[in-house]
């Protein structure tokens, strides 16, 4: 096991890190998918239960210790970084200020997501419906007939593995060397086991998942998965 676990995606070498994130060399390149920023406000507003508000906290200081690991020249949001349409209004004062100063250091992309098509621009950062760069596009949900090099988030990935000592359950990137779906980055986010027919149904020919585990990266093939009950 290791902090990172490399592999190439139609070309390109890439780190999927122990927190979530991904990190491409080549371009200085950081990528994240599915912060999810106020949504423990949102789900306070819609049941009237109270979840402990500092998700957005977490998850800004998180992507700030990822930033300053890999010190990108670019950040890449694969969408869905806000809950909803009105989550940035809903951003404490300190934690807008956090989010204002990450993306004033580096060049920042938000890929347009189901939940947040259009980021506010004071924020920084332009917003595209995907990015293409070389042998790589980035988009928010894979699309089926995409051709290799896809990287994508959305489907929020988690698999479990069964061990000698235990069991290991977690959320994890899946790939073939084609295509990549990264996990989501959010502190309040759940997941999808990697068995559902939404995920697996992308990978015909089989996948490898990288487990985010909090002391490294574990890569499993999927012959070693847990299958979903």
């Amino acid at each position: 096991m290791s902090l990172n676990s490399s592999f190439p995606l139609n070309g390109a070498v890439l780190h999927a890190r122990s927190d979530g994130a991904l990190y491409w060399p080549d371009r200085e390149t950081l990528i994240v998918a599915d912060l999810h920023l106020e949504k423990g406000s949102a789900f306070a507003s819609a049941t009237g239960q109270m979840l402990p508000p500092y998700d957005s906290r977490a998850t800004l200081t998180a992507l700030r210790q990822a930033m300053a690991a890999t010190r990108p020249k670019r950040v890449i949001c694969l969408g869905d970084s806000f809950h909803d349409v009105r989550a940035a209004a809903r951003l404490t004062p300190q934690d807008r200020d956090q989010l204002v100063g990450l993306t004033r250091q580096c060049d920042w992309v938000w890929i347009a997501g189901n939940h947040d098509p259009a980021p506010p621009a004071d924020l920084g950062g332009i917003v595209m419906e995907e990015a293409v760069d070389g042998p790589l596009v980035f988009r928010h949900e894979a699309s089926p007939q995409a051709g290799a090099g896809e990287i994508s988030g959305h489907f929020h990935p988690k698999a479990a593995v069964e061990t000698r000592a235990r069991r290991l359950s977690a959320r994890c990137f899946v790939e073939d060397s084609r295509r990549l779906i990264l996990p989501a980055f959010g502190a309040y986010t759940g997941g999808l086991n990697v068995w559902d027919t939404a995920i697996s149904g992308l990978f015909p020919k089989g996948f490898t998942v990288h487990l985010a585990l909090r002391q490294g990266v574990l890569r499993v093939p999927r012959s070693r998965l847990r299958k979903a009950a």
